[in-house]
């Protein structure tokens, strides 16, 4: 696995990833390993808009949509 530099990191920044390896049970690496495995698997907004937006067929408009989301949340009807 390349190594990535780390001479102008700050360094609280380069010590929290081994605070939460260590949290995990796991050494640095496996944890950047789980961590980009994670990261990789999920997809990118501008993804996910690309795959929905060619879907049609709904019949409530965005600001109908909007105020139901709205009242759902505030528990009113």
């Amino acid at each position: 696995m390349p190594s990535a530099p780390t001479e102008d990191v700050p360094d609280e920044t380069h010590a929290a990833p081994r605070r939460r390896a260590a949290r995990a049970h796991q050494s640095p690496r496996e944890r950047r390993l789980t961590s980009l495995v994670e990261e990789e698997g999920t997809p990118a907004l501008d993804e996910v808009l690309e795959r929905t937006g060619g879907r049609a067929g709904g019949s409530v408009s965005f600001g109908d949509a909007v105020e139901a989301v709205r009242e759902d949340r505030d528990g009113r009807s």
